[in-house]
């Protein structure tokens, strides 16, 4: 959840006076105020729609949501004919995308300057998990010089003086010395060169995800046209990311004029705001939210939400802004129906039926074992289900059944085989986190139905996962915790030796209980430790848990 603030008189200039009504309705839009304190309004922004994180955007959001401003369409330029970004092959294994825009006309004041740098940052926070998924620049056009270069240098390559800064710096001393480097330096960790956009006088524009240049980098009251860059690693959230900031430009009157992106893997014009298209059933809407609305209803409601809607004899459409990140089916589209409809205006209605309402076995021996786990200092994890092919291979190198989802929107687009990958990357991802680190989840597995029992053709199971990592962890380590969980869960097992290539040889085990194979125990092996840059041993227990869930004793 992230808070967003503005002043109640510019609310009051664009929307109209902030009555008790309106109030009530931008609660139920979904952002409930956070605090009004004096002229400052402080509303609740959920990450599902950072559209809503610059105060241009939440503004048209309201005025629409009240029925007083029709959907917006955004009207772009075509670019002008030196408006190009070379993406070159060097940059592609450091941040390999970006996404450009060029904004003219702006008139920028001391509170817009402040919006655009907090929307950046809040961009930052949110979708760009906190740079490492992606980064923004803005930068004064009249510092710059067409066409830009997206590409990388050694750190002795690069140098100029950073925001914040008044010396000039190389690209070592910045991640070492400069606040902005010391944060985000572990993002180019491991790299040999760095990411750097450079204009056609040879003038370094900023070094991504880290910092701009302060002769380049920085915006004033004077800017009159800015460029916009979008860089990291997946195209999806770049385009979303700048599609955000382009719409709030918009909404303060400027002109935006895409960009030709001249890319190795395929050129394009950015930004792209054309809508998605999703397609629906009115009668799934109106079973899943118990109502009988008409197509007329549905069409009012989705353009509350600032979504327009299309019939044709192949059915009904929805055109989705090009800013939404949080509507990817039918069943968002009936969420956004909800939400117009208003939840106040639903009748609840007591189920004609009777029962005497129990805990699920399986889950509370789940909840016993998440117990006894928790009570050895390990920490529970709750990952995503999708993965994708190269974090599998990073551990599983010959594995080749994956399941893969069709027409994925993001870069997970397999579902997981194991657990212990997962478990894995969430170590690697806190490396810099205080040692020891000791955690576990319980979850769903998944994997091909060779047998055709299945009407999906998949078999899911519930598997317990457990990762320990610390600079003296081992194999006895792993076996004293399997030992503590299965004497307190009245069960017994044998470890029998095997061979592994996920594990050190001779710190490996397969899992036996009443003779079946259940799952593995052992010391990481150091290949998988380089995929995923640990620098610390790793013992891990893996195991299918449907025995259990389905014991004779009832825990």
């Amino acid at each position: 959840m992230t808070i967003l603030t503005f002043s109640k008189k510019e609310f009051e200039v664009k929307v109209g006076k902030f009555t008790k009504e309106i109030e009530e309705k931008i609660t139920m839009m979904g952002t409930p105020i956070d605090s009004i304190d004096g002229d400052e309004i402080s509303v609740e922004v959920f990450p599902n729609r950072p559209d809503l994180l610059s105060f241009q955007n939440f503004t048209r959001a309201v005025l629409m949501f009240i029925g007083k401003k029709s959907i917006q369409k955004f009207n772009l330029n075509k670019p002008e004919k030196n408006l190009i970004v070379n993406v070159e092959k060097a940059v592609k294994g450091v941040r390999p995308y970006t996404v450009c825009a060029v904004a003219k006309d702006l008139k920028l004041d001391d509170s817009k300057i402040k919006e655009l740098i907090d929307l950046q940052e809040k961009l930052h926070g949110s979708i760009g998990r906190k740079r490492k998924k992606l980064a923004i620049g803005i930068y004064p056009l009249d510092k710059i010089k067409f066409p830009i270069r997206f590409t990388s240098k050694r750190f002795d390559e690069i140098s100029f003086v950073p925001l914040e800064s008044k010396k000039e710096m190389n690209a070592k001393s910045i991640l070492k010395n400069h606040p902005a480097g010391i944060e985000y330096g572990h993002l180019l960790e491991g790299h040999q060169v760095y990411p750097v956009f450079i204009d056609a006088d040879g003038k370094i524009l900023s070094m991504p995800p880290i910092i701009n240049s302060d002769e380049t980098g920085r915006i004033n009251e004077k800017t009159k046209e800015v460029f916009i860059e979008c860089s990291g690693f997946n195209l999806h959230y770049l385009n979303k990311a700048l599609n955000i900031i382009v719409s709030t430009l918009i909404e303060m009157n400027a002109k935006v004029y895409q960009v030709n992106v001249k890319d190795s893997s395929g050129n394009f014009i950015s930004p792209d705001m054309s809508s998605q298209e999703v397609k629906f059933k009115l009668e799934d809407v109106n079973k899943t939210l118990g109502l009988s609305l008409t197509e007329k209803q549905i069409k009012t409601y989705l353009a509350k939400m600032g979504i327009d809607f299309m019939s044709s004899k192949s059915g009904y459409t929805a055109l989705v802004p090009a800013l939404r990140t949080d509507i990817l089916h039918w069943i968002d589209l009936t969420e956004e129906i909800a939400i117009a409809y208003g939840y106040e205006n639903f009748v609840p209605e007591v189920p004609k039926i009777s029962t005497i309402a129990q805990e699920d076995i399986s889950e509370k021996r789940k909840n016993t074992i998440s117990t006894i786990l928790s009570s050895l200092g390990l920490i529970e994890t709750s990952s995503f289900h999708l993965t994708n092919k190269k974090d599998i291979k990073k551990m599983h190198f010959d594995f080749k059944e994956f399941l893969e989802i069709e027409n994925s929107k993001t870069e997970r687009d397999t579902l997981r085989m194991d657990i212990l990958s997962n478990l894995l990357q969430i170590l690697s991802e806190n490396s810099n986190s205080s040692y020891p680190q000791k955690i576990f989840e319980i979850g769903v597995t998944f994997s091909k139905d060779k047998s055709n029992k299945t009407e999906t053709g998949v078999n899911e199971k519930c598997s317990l996962a457990i990762a320990l990592t610390d600079e003296v962890i081992s194999f006895t380590d792993a076996v004293q915790v399997l030992e503590y969980l299965f004497k307190m869960l009245d069960e017994e097992f044998k470890i029998e030796q095997v061979e592994n290539s996920n594990y050190i040889a001779g710190r490996v085990g397969r899992i036996l209980v009443s003779g079946k194979e259940i799952g593995f125990i052992g010391e990481i092996a150091p290949r998988v430790l380089r995929n995923w840059k640990l620098k610390m041993p790793v013992a891990s227990i893996e195991i299918d848990l449907e025995f259990l869930l389905g014991s004779r004793n009832n825990l």
